[in-house]
């Protein structure tokens, strides 16, 4: 690898990674669909700068995929790298201390949206692979891209191409940087994520909203009940109530429990500097680390209803409706979980409601075997390069994807150079430069010793 390439290219990155920063590429929003085809866009453009003779957007019914093939490269291994260009909503924007698709410096970290998740991570890759080429502009290995636009809200595009493509998946390892350090200074790796189950779950308990004063105190509320309702699946202990749901858990194994022990925690940095509250949530009897990483949740994101604008509207709303997920833990399955919750919501719900339950989008939680040689060369490249290896942790998000591109038998290596305190899907989400520089070196150097193993 070009020992010179960080210092001498770091100006040159940062207007690159400022420029695909600036796109809103917010794949929820259909408003946004012009943002997300031109970030697949820049990325083709930056593939094809590189080299990659073969570029292509693929369409599968939503955001364009991005796929390209390095030149060839006989005898040596192929990787796969999975990234994703698209973002989630920047909202609320007066929490932001700089405009969301503005990317700023302050004191050697990068603010924007898609700073860390994943657009800094995709950019960080393609230098990597700019990094390693030779004199003729050839990597040391075969390198294959796929950067998808719709993992903010389930994957669906992605999905159906490798059900109808999975050869694409064919590689001797598949690296997916999209998650964290564990600390800062301490790398990981990852053995699971959590799955997903996204929902609306919406009540009707009229045909039209009504006057509070001639109608309050007969008339039936829907925000009200909607909220009694979610108060009735989840109880002030954290403890989910939803019939059947923890019969599928699959606890963690004692080893796992022993080196989570081992890792460095201090519980007044994660609330300050994580959480930034003043205590937890969730059931007490049970670790921090169980919580996070080895429990299902139950999450509301949003309620829509009623009056919300300023002034006052004295109405009793008719309709109202919560957006919510469940994520899911080892041995778990999103649609069961599915039918599991609409039952349960049919259970409390009052006579008088008309419920739906509305499946947004899920995934299936994954489990990944990190004692195969592709990890032993990762930790040789993290430790060559910042001085230890990962520790090997699970992670309590999710990646939809990600069952499906080991679906061949390829070891998938869920890795980053994102810190805990990063900010996902949070305003200010920001990326260390730092972190940046490092990750071009990492898996430069990840390139260069996996091109060595045999095929």
């Amino acid at each position: 690898m070009d020992g010179e390439f960080v210092s001498r290219e770091r100006d040159r990155m940062l207007a690159e990674l400022g420029e695909f920063l600036a796109i809103p590429s917010i794949s929820t929003l259909s408003d946004h669909a012009a943002d997300c085809q031109r970030a697949a866009d820049w990325v083709s453009d930056e593939l094809r700068r590189l080299g990659f003779p073969v570029v292509e957007q693929l369409d599968r019914g939503g955001h364009p995929i991005v796929w390209a093939e390095s030149p060839p490269v006989p005898g040596k291994p192929t990787v796969l790298i999975y990234g994703h260009y698209d973002v989630q909503p920047p909202d609320p924007l007066d929490e932001w201390k700089s405009p969301p698709f503005e990317a700023t410096v302050r004191d050697g970290k990068l603010f924007a949206r898609g700073a860390v998740d994943d657009k800094g991570q995709v950019y960080c890759l393609l230098k990597a692979y700019e990094a390693v080429r030779d004199g003729d502009g050839l990597p040391p290995l075969n390198i294959r891209f796929i950067i998808e636009g719709e993992e903010e809200f389930g994957g669906h595009s992605i999905e159906r191409l490798l059900q109808e493509e999975p050869e694409r998946t064919e590689a001797d390892a598949i690296l997916v940087c999209d998650t964290s350090y564990y600390a800062p200074g301490i790398p990981a790796v990852y053995t699971a994520l959590r799955g997903i189950c996204y929902t609306e779950i919406e009540v009707r308990t009229a045909q039209r909203d009504l006057h509070s004063g001639n109608y309050g105190g007969a008339a039936p509320n829907a925000m009200e009940t909607l909220c009694r309702i979610l108060g009735d699946l989840k109880g002030r202990d954290g403890r989910i109530n939803i019939p059947g749901l923890y019969e599928a858990v699959e606890p963690p194994t004692e080893a796992e429990f022993a080196s989570w022990q081992e890792l460095p925690f201090d519980m007044d940095d994660f609330l300050t500097e994580e959480i930034t509250a003043r205590s937890l949530a969730g059931q007490e009897d049970r670790s921090v680390f169980e919580r996070l990483w080895a429990l299902p949740t139950f999450e509301i994101h949003g309620i829509m209803g009623g009056f919300t604008g300023e002034g006052a509207k004295t109405v009793i709303p008719a309709r109202a409706t919560a957006k919510v997920s469940l994520r899911l833990v080892p041995n778990q399955r999103w649609k069961t979980a599915l039918g599991q919750l609409e039952e349960a919501v049919r259970a409390v719900a009052p006579d008088y409601a008309d419920i739906e339950v509305r499946p947004i989008h899920g995934a299936d939680p994954v489990q990944v075997d990190v004692t195969q040689p592709a990890f032993a060369v990762l930790d040789q490249a993290f430790t060559e390069v910042v001085g230890r290896g990962p520790v090997a942790i699970r992670s309590g998000g999710s990646i939809p994807v990600v069952a499906s591109l080991g679906l061949r038998g390829a070891p998938v290596l869920l890795t980053g150079v994102g810190l805990p305190d990063d900010g996902l899907h949070s305003p200010n989400e920001k990326l260390d430069l730092q972190q940046l520089w490092d990750g071009v070196a990492i898996f430069g150097r990840f390139f260069e010793l996996f091109a060595d193993q045999p095929v």
